[in-house]
């Protein structure tokens, strides 16, 4: 295991798949490169699940992530992805893909704005300069 880059952000690798958690929405995504000096993760999304007040008697909702823009946030907003839950949502999000309808795309950028807007408004010391 290699050493955290410092006390409060977590080490990430390249291609790692990595995760924003917020109420009952969790943002995955892939690291692209870690800025270090400002201690900023460079992530592709993947995929953007959340969940609804009945966890366990519905299945989340899977927004497809994968043909949108790119993110710089806060590395200390991430934690790494656990294979255990990621398995079974990339299974899920490939039988969605299949038959997305034609604004599925926009419907879920649509949610990442709203989800991105919730969490810097609940952290916004994070994303000072």
């Amino acid at each position: 295991m290699k050493p955290r880059m410092s006390d409060s952000a977590p080490y990430f690798q390249n291609s790692q798949i990595i995760c924003l958690e917020y109420q009952n929405s969790y943002l995955y995504a892939e690291v692209i490169d870690i800025v270090q000096a400002r201690q900023i993760c460079w992530g592709r999304p993947l995929m953007l699940v959340v969940y609804t007040e009945h966890l366990l008697s519905e299945p989340p909702l899977l927004y497809d992530l994968r043909a949108g823009a790119d993110l710089l946030l806060p590395i200390t907003l991430f934690r790494a992805a656990l294979d255990t839950e990621l398995i079974p949502l990339l299974a899920q999000l490939e039988a969605i893909a299949k038959h997305q309808p034609p604004d599925a795309p926009i419907i879920a950028h649509r949610k990442l704005k709203n989800f991105i807007q919730q969490v810097w408004q609940a952290h916004p010391d994070n994303f000072k300069l």
